[in-house]
């Protein structure tokens, strides 16, 4: 049956389960004019890489849209100063340099050097909840392991990580565009004021006492002779909060959510756990926590045999580019073991998220770690 290309993508249909629709849109039209929202939807695999990796797209977004009404966007200008500053909506130079300074907290041999911390916290938690009936795999597990690593990284106290969490709850609503709540700019310019407030003490403390974290490292950071402003500290900070945990979150939940709907899959990972390595990557193509990016047209581009318009917003579905059967064998199908798999999840081009390995590490000691403690777990039935 097909199904009628139409432009609301937060229809009921759409959300719940968006793969019909993306797959046809994809087949019929790649690079499709979605009046609705406003601007260009992509679902082909090599038409989203090429956008990723295009000089021509910005992602410099983060400023009060023109609809805005002019009390609210003084009201929230300082909360998109922060936004403004993230590497993810920077471009060169100023992406270049920020990313350089910050990028040696995230080395191979840095993430390396937190495997021994990841399985202490996730053993730590599932000793917790050893004797539990039930349990709320994102409350009580997936949310810590990765705030808590994230802690660590900052030197900030492991007891504020819920405080951290709603901080980041209150911020999603803007950054990922919950239009439907009327609340979202008060909530996100409250949590992020409060954020900052915070992150700024813990800065001032440790210009006057360093200590062996990545804000100290942000502070003495130098590269050729360029250190980093206090506000870009601080904003670099608190993506390294809200991004740090808030993907590595749902990938796990989404991962180990995805294995419980594919029972074969399920067994073949806890049969041998080895596996683990090509099972993340899949489960990040399959259903990964990242589901599109935004981008704007910097200048008059041509992709997919459309002409994009400058100042024309893109949006790049990853997670219909993560099943285009042009790039993937069966792209419907989970296949743990799956090799290659060249999936978009983590974004392509200089963007590309720094937190990767990091994520990797966290996702793969999490998921073989609970099968092995809770090799009988399964979905709770809906009544």
């Amino acid at each position: 049956m097909s199904l009628q290309i139409h432009d609301d993508l937060l229809d009921p249909a759409v959300v719940n389960n968006p793969h019909p629709y993306f797959h046809q849109l994809r087949a019929e039209d790649p690079v499709h004019w979605n009046e609705k929202w406003n601007g260009w939807v992509l679902t082909r695999y090599h038409d989203v890489n090429k956008a990723l990796m295009s000089s021509g797209l910005t992602s410099e977004r983060m400023k009060p849209p023109s609809s805005m009404p002019k009390k609210l966007a003084e009201e929230m200008a300082s909360t998109f100063d922060v936004l403004s500053k993230w590497m993810v909506f920077c471009d060169p130079p100023d992406h270049t340099r920020i990313r350089m300074l910050v990028s040696k907290a995230f080395t191979p041999k840095a993430v390396e050097e937190m495997r021994p911390f990841v399985h202490e916290v996730t053993e730590d938690l599932l000793n917790g909840l050893e004797n539990a009936e039930k349990i709320d795999i994102i409350r009580q597990f997936a949310f810590h392991v990765p705030v808590l690593v994230i802690c660590r990284m900052l030197g900030l106290p492991n007891e504020d990580r819920e405080l951290l969490k709603q901080w980041s709850d209150d911020l999603l609503q803007l950054v990922f565009g919950a239009v439907k709540d009327e609340n979202r700019h008060e909530k996100a310019k409250n949590g992020l004021k409060q954020m900052v407030d915070y992150l700024k003490d813990v800065i001032r403390d440790r210009q006057k006492h360093p200590k062996d974290d990545l804000i100290t490292a942000l502070i003495n950071a130098n590269e050729k002779g360029d250190a980093l402003s206090m506000d870009e500290i601080v904003s670099t900070c608190s993506l390294v909060v809200f991004g740090g945990h808030e993907t590595t979150t749902n990938l796990i939940s989404n991962g180990l959510y995805t294995l419980l709907r594919h029972p074969d899959q399920l067994e073949r990972l806890k049969a041998d756990p080895s596996l683990i390595k090509t099972a993340v990557e899949e489960l990040l193509r399959f259903e990964g926590p990242s589901k599109a990016i935004m981008r704007i047209a910097k200048e008059d581009t041509e992709i997919g045999g459309k002409t994009i318009k400058k100042d024309q917003r893109l949006l790049l579905v990853q997670s219909a580019a993560n099943r285009d059967p042009e790039v993937f064998e069966n792209p419907d199908q989970l296949d743990i073991a799956r090799h290659p798999n060249p999936h978009l999840g983590f974004g392509q081009g200089i963007h590309y998220c720094l937190g990767a390995p990091l994520a990797r590490l966290e996702t793969s000691i999490a998921i073989n770690n609970i099968l092995h403690r809770f090799p009988d777990m399964r979905l709770e039935k809906e009544e």
